[in-house]
């Protein structure tokens, strides 16, 4: 546990080294707090007037701290950079976190889906609880401090609203975030910063994100909105790499987004990336086998409209069958296979992810490879980086948050380990 605040203040005379922690999400208050518990001087900077902004927001709905699944799906989300991320959760993961929740005084809970919750469902509690405990044990901080680099005597530089404040520290934590919403703090304006000094900084683009089909006017004016509910969507790169899920998401005004699209988000962005667009196929009826499909399908409508034969006999209504209009050749509905084999399969091409703010995440970032074990930058002795600003993705369920106050946790470790070596042989 932290020490109390008049514990640290007659320990203050005793600290040797101070550490600027710069961005106050979950990964840069985490590494605040492991700091100020091993005895540094901390001093936090964010360029908001208050901090946890994003993570305020991505609470709203209710704050998905992590997931309850075995290790192993677990570690899988983290696809091509799980082998970097693994010793993170080794040291810090699901269970540790939410551990130190409930020593905040906030109780947890797994949901139907395994995904973990406060009791509360709200972020701001745990939040102000956090900030508390964090102000108490010493952590100053100072907000509208916008990081500008470094000046040509190390020192780091800053926006204020008295104008740019040079200063000066013993290690410094970065946890800017990535790219995106700007507004709450994120917009990747740290990136050409870094890239100045040589850092390996993989270009920024979303993840978790929604993309652009290109409806027509009537589907979009009568379907903008809609949610598609109990749908599996498959996806096959031009690699052959074959992914399925089953789930619902939302028709917009330029095309899809939520849960379903998020999940295969990072293939399908990829691979517009690649090859121009990306072609997924969507089984709006799981629960029917094609030839019973078609059977019912084959079934006489008499003066019925086709609408009402397809509610009717299958079930498909509404949004599903706007799709079938939207995508399919009139004819198509007059022929039983045809309609059943559209309904198991319907091709919708993808032309665009949206752009980068309106993304729930971000991936590239600083890229491990420029990074030790404790995420210091190789070239930068004595700066550690930190969260969503390092070059990994995830789904959201919780594997975004976990990763954010592992890594805070890890870099906070390796930089109260440097300024303790008083940074001499600290590698």
């Amino acid at each position: 546990m932290l020490r109390s605040n008049k514990t640290l203040m007659g320990e203050n005379n005793r600290r040797t080294g101070s550490v600027a922690v710069i961005g106050g999400g979950p990964a840069g208050l985490m590494a605040a707090e492991v700091l100020i518990e091993g005895g540094a001087k901390v001093d936090l900077y964010d360029a908001m007037p208050s901090v946890g902004r994003k993570f305020l927001l991505a609470g709203k709905g209710g704050l998905n701290l992590t997931h309850a699944e075995p290790a192993e799906p677990f570690l899988s989300r983290y696809g091509a950079r799980r082998e970097e991320i693994e010793p993170l959760l080794a040291a810090f993961g699901p269970e540790a976190l939410r551990e130190w929740v409930r020593k905040l005084g906030v109780e947890t809970f797994v949901g139907t889906s395994g995904r973990v919750f406060p009791t509360e469902k709200k972020a701001a509690p745990l939040l102000r609880a956090w900030l508390h405990r964090l102000r108490e044990a010493g952590v100053i901080f100072h907000m509208r401090h916008r990081w500008l680099g470094w000046d040509e005597f190390g020192a780091l530089r800053f926006a204020t609203p008295q104008g740019e404040q040079p200063v000066r520290t013993d290690a410094v934590v970065l946890a800017l975030g990535g790219g995106s919403w700007a507004r709450l703090g994120s917009d990747g304006a740290w990136t050409p910063l870094l890239a100045q000094r040589g850092v390996a900084v993989a270009a920024l683009r979303p993840s978790n994100c929604g993309f652009d089909i290109g409806w027509s006017e009537h589907f979009r004016t009568r379907f903008a909105g809609h949610p598609l509910k109990s749908v599996v969507a498959a996806f096959s790169n031009s690699a052959g790499v074959e992914l399925c899920r089953q789930g619902e998401f939302v028709i917009t005004e330029t095309g899809v987004e939520g849960s379903l699209i998020y999940a295969l988000s990072a293939g399908l962005r990829d691979e517009i990336e690649t090859a121009g667009t990306a072609l997924i196929h969507l089984d709006l009826a799981p629960g029917w086998e094609l030839p019973r499909l078609v059977a019912e399908l084959s079934r006489p409508r008499g003066s019925r409209s086709m609408s009402s034969h397809l509610q009717s006999r299958v079930g498909i209504k509404g949004v599903k069958t706007g799709l079938l209009r939207e995508a399919l050749p009139a004819q198509d509905f007059s022929d039983p296979a045809r309609l059943g084999a559209a309904i198991k399969a319907l091709p919708l091409r993808l032309i665009a992810p949206r752009p980068i703010d309106e993304a729930i995440s971000s991936a590239g970032g600083v890229v491990f490879e420029a990074l030790d074990a404790r995420l210091m930058i190789r070239s930068l002795y004595g700066v550690f980086c930190a969260g969503e600003m390092l070059d990994w993705e995830a789904p959201t369920g919780g594997y975004l948050l976990t990763a954010c106050f592992a890594s805070g946790r890890t870099a906070g470790l390796g930089a109260l380990a440097c300024v303790k070596a008083g940074c001499q042989g600290f590698r």
